[in-house]
């Protein structure tokens, strides 16, 4: 039985490889090949903190049909407490690991979670792909892009599943009003504003400090250049505390609303971007980077999608702490992860439909019933059921904005985009394509 679980899984790869690139699903043919479709995924998780919470659900239920083998994080008391919270869920015990290597080695493991911090997304999953993974990697897939580009072409190479944790693909209320405006619903869109509006406080100025009982700081910092450890780092404002491990706001939330936004307008790489960021509220504390930022991308077509990001001033501009809203020739649209609603031309209502599944918001972790819809896309992509609703393929496009509005703001200045190849046209800008690695730690196929 062993050998056959292990037979289904690795023959699922190969077919996922010739017949599901970009999301294209497997034939009749290559399905009627698979041996015990329905065998359990081993699963490991990387990364315990705040997102993996929205995790223990798909991982539970019984009709997915999933082993928890490891459970990896790199501070000891994140991988206790996570284990703490599956015991009343689960009737068996994962294993702890502090090292990610040493899961990807075991055999065993079919797929991993990737949900560690930004700058371990890309050269987590790409160690993944090469011990034979499936992966499911948050969002930001990378933290620049060369990784971007990186992850794609070991996807395409070890011809795994990948997916990224851009939920929202998977939401049946977002899936239908996608649909609607691409049959012409609101005539021809032309223009998406994405928002994200939140009440983040004061961050502590990083001070020397020693390092926490319990952390593998190490390990922590993984492929990033070595640094001294300073206080509150290792927790959550590493993703404020410079570029060395994060991607700001626009790769912190900014990823989902600009995945709406171009899946909506149907457009690819932009050919301009231009960005107004700055920090703006607690002037002299530790957040290093914009806290509001208002970015604009131009497409083809006279198509425009505008980022309105403020991270630390909670006022309600569009009537909702995020969303998307796209406008057309003949009416407009509202949608969030919560409804969607139609608008005509003249800006009367015309029809309101809520998500069947609910998600958190602006809560830090979010989770949800959405969350559950998408990893459970990831498990049945895998056995080859269905198709992915976020391939790395299509998800690393989004990312691009991120990258691109993010370069645009360190540089001081807009650029344009070559359409085509996604290269930026302005060599300071290239000079930010990738980063440096910590000696031993390259990210190479």
């Amino acid at each position: 039985m062993k050998n056959s679980r292990r037979n289904f899984i690795r023959t699922t790869a190969i077919g996922t490889a010739g017949f599901m690139l970009g999301g294209t699903k497997l034939s009749a043919k290559s399905y009627r090949k698979v041996i015990g479709a329905n065998d359990r995924i081993q699963l490991a998780i990387a990364g315990l903190g705040r997102r993996v919470n929205g995790m223990y659900t798909p991982i539970a239920l019984e009709r997915n049909n999933v082993e928890l083998v490891y459970l990896c994080d790199v501070m000891e008391s994140q991988r206790v407490k996570a284990a703490e919270n599956l015991s009343t869920r689960l009737n068996y015990t994962p294993k702890l690991e502090n090292d990610i290597r040493k899961v990807l080695e075991d055999k065993k493991v079919d797929a991993l979670f990737n949900l560690t911090p930004d700058h371990w997304h890309a050269p987590g999953s790409i160690m993944a792909l090469k011990e034979g993974k499936h992966v499911y990697v948050e969002k930001p897939c990378s933290h620049n892009m060369a990784e971007n580009e990186l992850l794609v072409a070991a996807q395409k190479k070890y011809g795994r599943v990948v997916q990224m944790g851009n939920q929202q693909r998977s939401a049946d209320h977002t899936i239908a009003i996608i649909k609607e405006i691409h049959n012409g619903v609101i005539g021809t869109p032309y223009k998406a504003v994405a928002f994200f509006s939140n009440k983040r406080g004061e961050v502590p100025l990083q001070k020397p400090a020693a390092i926490p009982t319990g952390l593998d700081w190490d390990l922590f910092q993984g492929p990033a250049t070595r640094r001294d450890y300073t206080s509150e780092t290792w927790n959550y404002n590493w993703h404020w505390y410079g570029w060395n491990y994060g991607t700001a706001e626009l790769g912190n939330n900014g990823t989902h609303e600009l995945d709406v936004a171009r899946w909506a307008l149907d457009v690819g790489f932009p050919n301009h971007v231009e960005v107004d960021g700055s920090k703006t509220a607690f002037v002299n504390d530790g957040w290093e980077m914009y806290d509001t930022m208002l970015a604009t991308f131009k497409f083809d077509n006279d198509k425009t999608i505008q980022w309105d990001g403020k991270s630390r001033n909670g006022y309600s501009t569009y009537g909702a702490g995020r969303g998307t809203i796209i406008y057309g020739s003949e009416g407009s649209v509202f949608v969030d992860r919560n409804l969607y609603k139609l608008y005509d031309r003249d800006g009367n209502l015309v029809k309101t439909v809520n998500a069947k599944h609910k998600e958190g918001g602006v809560v830090l972790g979010g989770g949800g019933g959405m969350t559950t819809v998408h990893v459970e896309n990831f498990f049945n992509t895998i056995r080859g059921k269905e198709t992915l609703q976020a391939p790395i393929d299509d998800a690393s496009v989004s990312m691009a904005l991120v990258h691109y509005g993010n370069v645009a703001y360190r540089i001081g200045n807009g650029f344009d985009v070559d359409a085509q190849s996604g290269k930026m046209l302005d060599p300071k800008a290239m000079e930010l394509w990738g980063r440096e690695y910590a000696k031993g730690w390259e990210v190479s196929l």
